[in-house]
Parts: structure tokens; C-alpha cells; sequence
């Protein structure tokens, strides 16, 4: 029977990159695993398993300049790997060692072999259950059984794994040892650069005693706690149980200021330390993860830009034949005039057309417009208006001034202090709080700013209201449809109403997934933007008023926007029917393709991250929120109804008296701006 410890290894490590090679103690730390468990009088054959990648070309001249064989496999199905390499030497017994674990200890490695050939098992080990600090992990399994996990699973976790399979499946006969105390949250392994300082710290104070046992490990920590206090704050085992794009968020956040570009796409406003983060495709209402597996998007469906769903043929075609035929040039390109000619014909008030790739952009454009058209520096404004120092102002003398404009916590560091005073906020359907804030500011404001709808509608005429005081009072009046534009009519929001601003903005849906953005407006204002300067290049490539031009076809073609309505206020209606089901208390809110619902409950949040939880198990990305879009088909909105039932269920339970938090698999959901890093 021939033993052989199989050393899973690589030079691309994620959380740091060629840690095998880190110098501890003046030596690799692969030198370190395989010395000491060179100690071991039951291994027949120590073996290293590396990626066939290139980069791991110096890890094998390491390993055979020290007289050990080192194969090579898959870098990611190392399941593969494994079988291969065990199949390669002959190997009847596989003992699995992972390359991060430099404290490996021999008399428990021989410990574990005697025991798995004592109880005639197929998988034996120390980490079912995990009692053992983290970094002495050691399996033992036959070769047939290795054998049987790679021609079986189809599995990437599986795969990515080694031994899940194995230890899932009933059809293998298993056993383990525990230690007496359980050990197994201290973090002897090393994934991360505080890992590294923690392992470090154990190998210098032995040096140059390079074997020391397990035990006197444990007893250093206890005299000396602070040679391990570097990772106290690192879970063990994150690597086994964490996504692909889990993994790669932990990444993001070290080299991405709050981890991502978007607060609204953050994984801390969905499910914190569960949420997928990243896609790999998207198509219709349906997005797959980093590791492939497949979700059905119930929630904002791109932060709303995408009416017609993901990636629609005719959209991506017509894209596609401007990658081809190219999409930049000296020259300027002709549907940027077609698009606006579209658009005024859409909104037959406006006579011009300036256009950008993004909802900031274009809200800063509207306003730097408004100021050169008025010679006026203040901004009245109700709503979510961007990011810029223009709108962030607002919060200058008072960071709670936005509070009531869709994101709470809005911090206005970098905004320059000068600004002070000039974006002043007012709230939807209150026309004497306007009215009085247009008299304390008689003269000096350039434009009134707002949203046409968001979570409710107009009250007694109150759009028409305002229009009357911006006209009496010289203002401009700045529609901003980038978020409501094209779901409830064709065009903008403001002709369901009859309302016609001065200028207007449109993004999201209008490129439905590609980026461009528009403003829209009367001549006399417009001519303005000559007035001042207003440029970018990217705002000159074709892709975005192609795919623009192509969605509003599509979308005309197919009257859209009644589609999405229909299924968002069906979906509002089901909603009501459900709570009402269980004797539960909601809120509804926001446009019927833009709509979603709020427990009034003190657990509010609780209920929200539970049902996002709970649905992800199911295959959907969903929380108390749903952009619609055509590809929301009958059947999708149906199987997205029979998941949620039960949970409404479950939280009916809570209100009753069922504590939500022992529910909860990790923190709640932010329900705002928070600082991340």
C-alpha cells in the first residue's frame, strides 16, 4: 500500500499572490511545509499538485531543486489534478495537504493515516468536524475514491474543492478525529498578508528549530497572544464556503475605495458577505455568477436600464455592427443628430439636444445650462440628482438635507465650502414650501430641478403649480426623467401629465443597458451650453446613440412602456394579495414599472435582508423592489410569487413572536450610505 501526500499548490493565489515562495525564516514556504512533513513515518512519497499555469514554473523549480517531484494540472479543477497526479505515482493512499499550511505537524499527519487504515474507510480526517486549528488540516481517502469524485462530479464547487464530493456524498464510508477542546477559530493557515505575519512570528521565535510540534504552537499562543493577533479578524475556512465573486469582492475592497463604482450595485445593500457581486452573462430577465450559476433577476435590473432585458438581440446586434464597422473617428457620428431629431419628435416642446453617457453628466450639464442661460447660481431641487459637487452642495450646511431625495448619509467632503447655499432642497407635492422658497431667494434662482414622479404622484395639479411659479418668476424648469423616462409613456414621464418643462433628461432605460444619456429642450435655453463650455470626447463614439436609436425602434415597435406597467402593477397588486394572505402590514410605493413595497414593521430591514436571503437559495435576486421588463413573463413573475409565499409566511411568524435574527445568516442590509474602507 502506497502512501503518498499530495500537496495542492499554486502561485496564483487571489489574496496573495505567490505565497508558496514567501520567505519565512530566510526559506520558501513551501521549504517549510515539506521539511516538516518530510517528518512523517507513514508517507511512502511526498508529492507537490501545481497548476499547469506558467507562472508556477519557478514553484516546481523550487520543489525539485529540494528532491521532490512536483506535477502539474488544471488550475482550477484540481479535482483533476489530484486524481492525475496520484494516478501518475502509483498512489493507493492519498493524503491531502493544501500548500498554505507551513505548521502542518507529522505526528498528526501519521496519526491520521494509522487511524484511516485502523477503521477500513474510504475518507478519513481531522476537519469533519473542524476541531483543529485551521492550517492542520490533513484528509486521507483511497485512490479508488478520488477516482470515483472526478469521473462523477460535474460540479465546480466540486471541482474547485477536491474533496465536497467525497464528504457529501452517502455512497463513501467516512470517519475523523477531534481534538478534546474545540480549536478550530484559530487561523494557523495562511491566505492572507496577516496570515503571513502570524505564521512568520511562530516560525522565528522556534528558530532555528524548524519541528516543533502542533502543541507547543498552541502553548506559544497562550504565553505570547500577541504573536498571533495580525488575522484575529479573518474567518478561517471563507475560502471553502465563499463564492467566486464573494472572493473577489474581499478584493475589490482593497484596491476600490468602497469597493465598486456604484453604491447602488454595493453587495452591503442587498445581503453583506453573501451576495454574489459580479455576473459572467445576462440574457432577458436572467444573470450567472462568477462560478455559473444561474439567478432570475426580480430586483433592478441593472439599476433600472434595461426595459427590454439583457442583452436584446436586436439592441446588441446593431451595436455590434458599429464595433464592426467602428465606433470612433476624427469624423463625428451621424446618429447622434438622428437621435436628437427622435427625441424632439417625441417631446415636440423641445427644439434641441445635447447628449452624454451617464444620469451625473447629464443632470450637471442641464443645471451648468440652466446658470449660463439665467446668470443665476442657485438651483432649486427636489429628487436624486447625481453625484456632483453641484447637487452634493446640499448638504454643505447641513449633511441631512438630502435625506428625504432617495439616499440618506450623503457626505459632502470635496465639495468645495463656496458652494454653500446654492442647490437648495424642496419636497414633492408641498408647493408652499417652494413658493416660500422661491420668494427667500427672489431673483437668484436659475432653475427648479426635480424628479416628475419617483414614490408617488402629483397631488392637486401640483406639477402644473410649479410650472406656473417658474414661469411668473423667470426660473427654468428641469424635468429629470433619467429614472422614469420610457416606462410609463414613450418619452418622458411629463406627458402622462401634460406638463412641459423647459429642459428635461433622460438616461437609463433609453440605451437600454449601453451608456447614453440626453437633454432635451427649448431653443433659448439650449443655445446656452454655447455660452459656456460643455465637452468631452467619449461623448462623441457611436455606441451609445446607436443602441439608443435601436431601443426606442424596439420599444415603439412593441409599446413597451404599457407592457412594463402591466406586469410592475400586477406585480405591486400580488404583493398586497400576499401580505394580505398572512395578516401583514406593506407600504407600496414608486411607478408600476418601478415599484416596490415596504413592511411597516419595526424588523423592517430584518424582513428585507431575510426574504433577499432566502430567495438567492431559490435562484432569484429579489428584496422588496422590482424594475420591470419584458422579458417579466407570466410564468417568471408566477415562480417568483410561489418562492416568496413562504417566506411572507415565515415572517408572519416573526411578527408573531419568531425572533428574525436567528434567521439572519450574516448582517443586515445597509439602508444607506455607509463608509466601507
Amino acid at each position: 500500500m502506497k502512501v503518498v501526500a499530495l500537496v495542492q499548490a499554486r502561485m496564483g493565489s487571489t489574496r496573495l499572490p505567490g505565497k508558496v515562495l514567501r520567505a519565512i525564516v530566510g526559506k520558501p514556504m513551501i521549504e517549510l511545509l515539506l521539511a516538516r512533513l518530510s517528518q512523517s513515518s507513514e508517507l511512502d512519497e511526498i508529492v507537490v499538485a501545481a497548476s499547469e499555469e506558467v507562472k508556477n514554473d519557478k514553484l516546481q523549480s523550487v520543489v525539485e531543486s529540494l528532491n521532490y517531484k512536483c506535477t502539474r494540472g488544471s488550475e482550477k479543477n484540481v479535482l483533476n489534478r489530484f486524481y492525475e497526479s496520484a494516478k501518475s505515482v502509483g498512489a493507493d493512499v492519498i493524503v491531502r495537504i493544501t500548500g498554505d499550511c507551513p505548521l502542518v505537524d507529522p505526528t498528526l499527519v501519521d496519526e491520521c493515516i494509522r487511524s484511516y487504515k485502523d477503521s477500513d474507510v474510504d475518507y478519513f480526517s481531522n476537519i469533519d468536524p473542524a476541531t483543529y486549528p485551521d492550517g492542520l488540516d490533513i484528509e486521507v481517502m483511497s485512490f479508488e475514491s478520488i477516482e470515483r469524485a472526478n469521473n462523477e462530479t460535474d460540479s465546480e464547487f466540486d471541482r474547485e474543492h477536491v474533496t465536497p464530493y467525497i464528504r457529501n456524498s452517502d455512497s463513501f464510508s467516512k470517519s475523523s478525529i477531534q481534538y478534546v477542546k474545540d480549536l478550530s477559530t484559530q487561523r494557523w493557515s495562511v491566505d492572507e498578508p496577516e496570515d503571513l505575519i502570524v505564521v512568520t512570528n511562530v516560525f522565528e521565535h522556534f528558530s532555528p528549530n524548524l519541528y516543533f510540534d502542533w502543541k507547543q504552537v498552541l502553548e506559544l499562543r497562550r504565553s505570547q497572544p500577541k504573536l498571533f493577533q495580525a488575522n484575529r479578524q479573518i474567518k478561517n475556512n471563507e475560502g471553502a464556503t465563499m463564492g467566486t465573486g464573494q472572493k473577489l469582492y474581499k478584493r475589490a475592497k482593497k484596491v476600490i475605495p468602497g469597493g465598486n463604482m456604484l453604491l447602488s450595485k454595493r453587495p452591503e445593500m442587498y445581503l453583506p458577505e453573501n451576495w454574489p457581486a459580479y455576473f459572467s452573462k445576462s440574457k432577458g430577465c436572467k444573470v450567472w455568477d462568477l462560478d455559473g450559476k444561474e439567478y432570475i433577476d426580480m430586483s433592478i435590473m441593472g439599476i433600472g436600464t434595461n426595459t427590454l432585458g439583457y442583452g436584446h438581440p436586436e439592441v446588441d446586434e446593431a451595436v455590434m455592427k458599429t464595433i464592426k464597422d467602428g465606433n470612433m473617428s476624427t469624423f463625428n457620428c451621424p446618429e447622434e443628430v438622428y437621435l436628437a431629431e427622435k427625441l424632439i419628435e417625441l417631446h415636440p416642446w423641445a427644439d434641441m439636444v445635447r447628449f452624454a453617457r451617464a444620469g451625473g453628466e447629464i443632470n450637471s450639464i442641464a443645471v451648468r445650462i440652466a446658470r449660463a442661460s439665467t446668470g443665476r447660481d442657485k438651483i432649486a431641487i427636489c429628487g436624486y440628482h447625481g453625484w456632483h459637487d453641484w447637487y452634493l452642495s446640499t448638504n454643505l450646511n447641513s449633511d441631512k438635507n438630502l435625506d428625504g431625495h432617495l439616499l440618506p448619509g450623503l457626505q459632502p467632503n470635496g465639495v468645495p465650502r463656496g458652494l454653500t447655499g446654492t442647490t437648495l432642497p424642496f419636497n414633492y407635492n408641498d408647493i408652499e414650501q417652494l413658493e416660500q422658497l422661491i420668494k427667500d431667494n427672489k431673483g437668484e434662482i436659475a432653475a427648479i430641478k426635480m424628479e416628475v414622479s419617483r414614490n408617488e404622484g402629483p397631488k392637486d395639479n401640483y406639477l402644473q403649480k410649479v410650472r406656473d411659479l417658474a414661469t411668473e418668476n423667470n426660473i427654468i424648469l428641469i424635468f429629470d426623467e433619467c429614472t422614469s423616462g420610457f416606462r410609463e409613456t414613450f418619452g418622458g414621464l411629463q406627458k402622462k401629465y401634460g406638463v412641459e418643462p423647459d429642459l428635461a433628461i433622460f438616461a437609463k432605460a433609453l440605451g437600454n443597458g449601453y451608456a447614453i444619456s440626453a437633454c432635451i429642450g427649448r431653443q433659448e435655453f439650449m443655445q446656452a451650453a454655447q455660452q459656456t463650455f460643455i465637452s468631452s470626447t467619449f461623448w462623441t463614439e457611436r455606441i451609445g446613440p446607436t443602441a439608443a436609436l435601436k431601443t426606442l425602434e424596439v420599444m415603439e415597435r412593441e409599446k413597451s412602456w404599457d407592457t412594463i406597467t402591466q406586469i410592475g402593477g400586477g406585480i405591486s397588486k400580488q404583493w398586497k394579495n400576499l401580505a394580505n394572505k398572512y395578516d401583514l402590514n406593506i407600504t407600496t410605493w414608486g411607478l408600476p414599472a418601478l415599484s416596490g413595497f415596504t413592511f411597516d414593521s419595526p424588523n423592517s430591514l430584518s424582513y428585507k435582508t431575510l426574504i433577499t436571503q432566502e430567495m438567492l437559495k431559490k435562484g432569484y435576486l429579489a428584496a422588496n423592489s422590482v424594475y420591470a421588463c419584458t422579458e417579466h413573463k407570466q410564468e417568471i413573475v408566477d415562480g417568483y410569487f410561489a418562492e416568496l409565499d413562504p417566506i411572507f409566511g415565515t415572517i408572519k411568524q416573526c411578527e408573531d413572536g419568531l425572533d428574525v435574527s436567528t434567521l439572519l445568516e450574516g448582517p443586515l442590509c445597509h439602508s444607506g450610505f455607509k463608509r466601507l474602507n
